[in-house]
């Protein structure tokens, strides 16, 4: 129980800190139900059993650039195979802010792509039309074969916000690229995901 307690206490002092519920939940690496869970039950409110969520700490790999650069090289290979099977190759990584920059980075560098940021829109409730953008203070990403990295996909909503918009800018996402898959599919809108770390719920 210890580790809830640690939860509610970091999720509760990342909102006092101004953060909304869609950055608590990419800032612990949980979805945004279980960051709601997490707050209401901070308040000792009569709460709905907790949600299956897991939560990731890779923050001993985040700290350190060697250990990102290892990550990324592991991570490189997987997207190199999804790719050499679909005959294609990579013009662009898109890494999604925040967490997924620094692996996006330096697999653009490994891979001797150009290097794409996508922002989410800091909201807690995501509309249709009320997305994210691509940032143009980096790479194009028209007409070119992208790769996609994040850190975790829990749902798969931003991976496919990434996806959708890439589509309509006539870029072709070849693959997804994250650290660990909490979804367990093996593709996020037709699009192959590769994880070093996939987790499949058994119940």
């Amino acid at each position: 129980m210890k580790d809830i307690e640690d939860l509610i206490q970091k999720a509760v002092e990342l909102q006092s800190n101004g953060l909304i519920t869609a950055q608590i939940a990419d800032e612990l690496n949980v979805s945004r139900e279980t960051v709601t869970w997490l707050l209401t039950r901070s308040k000792k409110e009569e709460t709905t059993p907790a949600p299956k969520d897991i939560s990731v700490n890779w923050s001993s790999i985040g700290k350190s650039a060697e250990r990102l650069h290892n990550i990324s090289l592991a991570l490189c290979d997987m997207v190199l195979e999804t790719l050499e099977k679909a005959n294609a190759e990579v013009d662009v990584v898109v890494g999604i802010a925040a967490n997924g920059i620094p692996l996006a980075s330096m697999m653009a560098y490994e891979l001797g792509a150009d290097l794409a940021i996508y922002h989410r829109k800091g909201q807690d409730i995501v509309h249709t039309g009320h997305r994210g953008t691509i940032s143009r203070n980096f790479g194009s990403v028209a007409g070119k074969n992208c790769v996609i990295v994040d850190d975790v996909v829990t749902t798969g909503s931003t991976s496919m916000e990434v996806i959708e918009q890439l589509r309509e800018m006539d870029a072709k996402p070849r693959v997804v690229a994250v650290l660990v898959d909490k979804k367990g599919a093996d593709t996020i809108s037709n699009v192959p995901i590769q994880s070093l770390v996939r987790i499949v719920r058994l119940d």
